[in-house]
């Protein structure tokens, strides 16, 4: 059972990720197992990167009223994570994601018209624990998990949020794995409260592998070198903070969609370094009130895509935890 449940347990600590196979391990042939035995897992136990995004335009409005067009001349941000098991059961998984973002942004004109500085930083910080419980339903592998979240700034919490999913595993065998399932959100300020979720990995003869999970991802990847991995395709990121003026709370929030090439190395001590390298889309961005939702927007802009690199480097110590 173990040794398919680490196909999908990485989906349990992203937002559209909450995955985790359960069978015997005693039914799981040998194929599978070293299909599974990725030197590359999806997520990583401890994780630090770096982003720069090139200099971009973008046109704004501010409570429906249009701005001069501007520019963001700086796009710094440097995020770190981590993913710890608590307590991993046959049956149930308790576990907790910590993460971190540093952001610095750098307009020709302030974003919000209080605002003094054209330059500014900014912390954001989200913590959340996770239990996930696993099942058959229609004679398949289940999977149900519920996820308490908290976040906000280097000043204050802010939200409390709440997440539950449910996963049906369709199919997995050597070449094929595709999982079909649902996530409700529980937070006033959310875009779309419930979201479908589709993952499918299918590997081909030549050795390239299609790596879907949307709306996270759609990538093609292959094994090179002696420890170097290549991928193409898309991802989806977001990047969130907190803005403090004349009293009151805003909320900054844009959904980034990176398309490019990713290189991964497998380095000695389980450490992993990546690279990515292509072209950012943040097709909206909006500033709005906390107490408020993403559609009632004080501040909105449509921005220009734009040359973007990421370097990071992860270690994986809790890789392998003992099922007790």
């Amino acid at each position: 059972m173990k040794t398919l449940r680490k196909l999908f347990l990485p989906i349990a600590f992203l937002p559209v990720k909450n995955l985790i196979y359960a069978q015997k391990r005693d039914s799981i042939p040998m194929r599978v197992r070293a299909f599974v035995a990725d030197k590359f897992p999806q997520s990583r136990d401890l994780n630090v990167e770096y982003t720069q995004v090139m200099p971009y335009q973008y046109t704004s409005k501010l409570q429906n009223g249009d701005l001069p067009d501007n520019k963001v001349k700086s796009f710094q941000q440097v995020k770190a994570n981590a993913n710890i098991y608590f307590i991993k059961k046959q049956k149930w998984l308790l576990s907790t994601s910590l993460n971190y973002r540093y952001t610095s942004l750098n307009t020709e004109h302030p974003v919000l018209a209080e605002a003094a500085p054209q330059e500014k930083d900014f912390h954001y910080h989200s913590e959340a624990l996770n239990f996930s419980y696993f099942s058959r339903l229609f004679n398949k592998t289940a999977i149900y998990t519920a996820t308490a979240s908290v976040d906000g700034s280097e000043q204050h919490f802010e939200r409390i949020r709440g997440m539950v999913t449910g996963s049906l595993i369709l199919k997995a065998n050597p070449k094929t794995k595709i999982m079909l399932g649902l996530a409700a959100f529980i937070d006033p300020s959310t875009q779309i409260p419930v979201l479908p979720i589709f993952t499918l990995e299918n590997k081909f003869d030549n050795g390239w592998v299609l790596d879907v999970l949307l709306p996270k991802k759609v990538l093609i990847r292959k094994n090179i070198f002696a420890n170097g991995r290549i991928s193409l395709g898309t991802e989806m990121d977001n990047t969130s903070f907190y803005i403090y003026r004349s009293d009151k709370t805003y909320e900054f929030r844009q959904v980034e969609i990176n398309s490019g090439a990713i290189y991964e190395h497998n380095l000695r001590g389980n450490f992993i370094g990546t690279l990515k390298a292509g072209i950012r889309a943040t097709p909206r961005t909006r500033i709005f009130e906390k107490q408020e939702s993403f559609k009632d927007y004080v501040f909105e802009s449509t921005n220009k895509p734009a040359f973007y690199f990421n370097i990071g480097v992860s270690y994986n110590p809790f890789g392998k935890p003992r099922v007790r």
